[in-house]
C-alpha cells in the first residue's frame, strides 16, 4: 500500500488540479499538507516583515475552504506552523511517505525547498507538475531553460494562437489519509470574522465570482474601464483567487470562451485574453530569469540609478507624500490588501522615478500587503516599470499630474483615500546624511 504526501502551495482547489488528480490516481493513501511558516518573508535583506492583515486573511480563508471540501471527499488538510524542510522530513519517516506531489511554483525558494527534498530522498518519487500556467513547458515553442522572447508582444505572437487544454473536472474522492494520522483545525481560530475585505478566499468564493462575472455584461467592457482606481466591476477582480491557484486559469479562459460564443466577442474580451496571456509571460519569465528576478539590476547589465532612502521609503509606504493620488492609493492598499493595476503602476513608478528609490523595497511592500500576491507577477511587473526587466523602453515613467487628471479628475478617490495629508517636508535629513547602496 503505496502512502503519498501532497505539498499544497499555489493551487488551493480541486477543479482543474493536474497534480492533485495524479496523486489520486496513484497513491493507495495520501497525506494532504500546506506549510504557513510564521517567518516567511525573512527571505530578503529588504523584507518588510510579516504578511498584512487582509493578505494574511484572504490565505487563511482560502485554506479553510480548501479544508472543507477535502474533507467531503474524504480526506483533511494538515496546515503547518513551520518551514516544510522542518514538517515534511518528519511524514516521510513517521509514515513511511513513498511518493510526494506538488504543483510547480515559479519562485525561487520554492523550488529549492523542493530540489532539496529530492536531494535528501533519492529513493522516493517526485512528481512535480504544472498547474499555475496556461500551457504546460512542453507546450511552448521554445525550450523555457535555454531561451525566453524578450518581449511580451514577441511571447504572445508565438503563443496565441496555440490550444489551451480544457480544464480537468473537479475531485470528487481521494484515497484516505494514513489511519494513525489526526488533523487538526488551527485556521478557524486563525480568521478574523470582524475583518470585512471585499474578497472572500477560497476556491467556492472563486467559483462563484466566475460565474457572476460572466453572468453581467462587464466582459464586454471590461477594457473601458479596467485602468479605473476603484469600482469592484471596472475590472475582472479574478487576480487574488488566480494568485492562490483558488481558481485555474484554465478554467477562467474556458468560460471567456464560452461567453465569446454565447453573448459577445469584442475587443474587450480578446482584452482580457490578453492580459491572461501578460500572466502567462511572468510566470515562464520567472522560471527562466530565476534569481534574477529578485536582483538590484535584474535582467539588464546596468542597475538603476537609485538608492534607499528609510525616510522617503516611509513616506511612500504610509502614503505621506507630495503626491496626492499616490498617497490615496497607499492608503486604499494598506486598508483593503487590493490596488488597480493602473494605481500599481503610477504608485511604483512614483517611488522609483520622483522618490529615486531602490525598486526592491517596493516590490517587498507589494507582496507583504497584496491579496493577490504572485511572485512572477508581482516582481516581473516591478522590473518592468523600473527598467530592468522585459520593457523595450526601458521602464516607465508616468506623469502623476496627467494620471490624476485622467483617472480621478475631480479629486474623488483622492478624498475616499485621504491622500492630502501630505505634511510638507520628504527629507528631514540632508542628503549627505542618506545612506547609499
Amino acid at each position: 500500500m503505496a502512502t503519498g504526501l501532497f505539498l499544497f502551495q499555489n493551487d488551493l482547489r480541486l477543479h482543474d488540479n493536474p497534480a492533485l488528480a495524479l496523486a489520486t490516481q496513484e497513491a493507495d493513501h495520501l497525506i494532504c499538507v500546506y506549510c504557513l511558516p510564521v517567518d516567511h518573508l525573512n527571505r530578503y535583506p529588504y523584507h518588510i516583515g510579516k504578511p498584512g492583515t487582509y493578505r494574511h486573511q484572504f490565505l487563511l480563508q482560502s485554506l479553510h475552504n480548501l479544508a472543507e471540501q477535502l474533507s467531503e471527499c474524504g480526506q483533511s488538510l494538515h496546515v503547518m506552523l513551520d518551514h516544510p524542510l522542518n514538517v515534511l522530513p518528519e511524514l516521510i519517516g513517521q509514515y513511511n511517505v513513498s511518493m510526494i506531489y506538488t504543483s510547480e511554483h515559479a519562485g525561487v525558494y520554492e523550488q529549492r525547498n523542493w530540489y532539496t527534498l529530492k536531494g535528501r530522498y533519492p529513493y522516493i518519487t517526485f512528481r512535480n507538475i504544472a498547474t499555475h500556467t496556461l500551457f504546460d513547458k512542453t507546450d511552448l515553442p521554445f525550450d523555457i531553460t535555454e531561451t525566453l522572447p524578450d518581449t511580451f508582444s514577441q511571447f504572445r505572437k508565438q503563443v496565441e494562437h496555440l490550444e489551451i487544454r480544457p480544464p480537468l473536472t473537479s475531485i470528487a474522492k481521494m484515497p484516505t489519509p494514513p489511519g494513525r494520522l489526526k488533523a487538526f483545525d488551527i485556521t478557524s481560530a486563525m480568521i478574523n470574522p470582524k475583518l470585512l475585505g471585499h474578497f472572500d478566499g477560497g476556491e467556492t468564493a472563486a467559483l462563484r465570482h466566475l460565474e457572476s462575472y460572466f453572468s453581467s455584461r462587464a466582459a464586454s467592457r471590461y477594457k473601458l474601464t479596467r485602468n479605473e482606481l476603484d469600482g469592484w466591476e471596472n475590472s475582472t477582480k479574478f487576480s487574488p483567487w488566480l494568485a492562490l491557484g483558488c481558481l485555474s486559469a484554465n478554467k477562467l479562459i474556458q468560460r471567456l470562451q464560452n461567453y465569446e460564443h454565447n453573448i459577445e466577442c469584442n475587443e474587450s474580451t480578446q482584452w482580457i485574453k490578453f492580459e491572461l496571456l501578460w500572466r502567462e509571460y511572468f510566470q515562464w519569465y520567472a522560471h527562466h530569469h530565476g534569481p534574477k528576478l529578485f536582483t538590484f539590476g535584474g535582467i539588464k547589465s546596468t542597475p538603476p540609478h537609485t538608492a534607499f532612502y528609510p525616510e522617503r521609503f516611509r513616506r511612500w509606504s504610509e502614503g505621506n507624500t507630495p503626491y496626492p493620488l499616490v498617497n490615496a492609493l497607499m492608503n486604499q492598499l494598506r486598508r483593503t490588501g487590493y490596488m488597480s493595476n493602473r494605481g500599481r503602476q503610477i504608485a511604483a513608478s512614483c517611488m522609483v522615478n520622483e522618490l529615486s528609490l531602490d525598486w526592491r523595497y517596493g516590490a517587498a511592500f507589494f507582496e507583504e500587503h497584496l491579496i493577490d500576491y504572485d511572485t512572477a507577477s508581482n516582481w516581473g511587473n516591478w522590473q518592468y516599470i523600473t527598467g530592468v526587466g522585459s520593457d523595450p523602453q526601458q521602464g516607465r515613467h508616468f506623469n502623476l499630474n496627467k494620471q490624476t487628471e485622467l483617472y480621478d479628475p475631480n479629486g474623488e478617490f483622492i478624498r475616499r483615500w485621504e491622500g492630502n495629508n501630505y505634511d510638507g517636508n520628504i527629507d528631514s535629513v540632508d542628503a549627505a546624511d542618506w545612506p547609499i547602496r
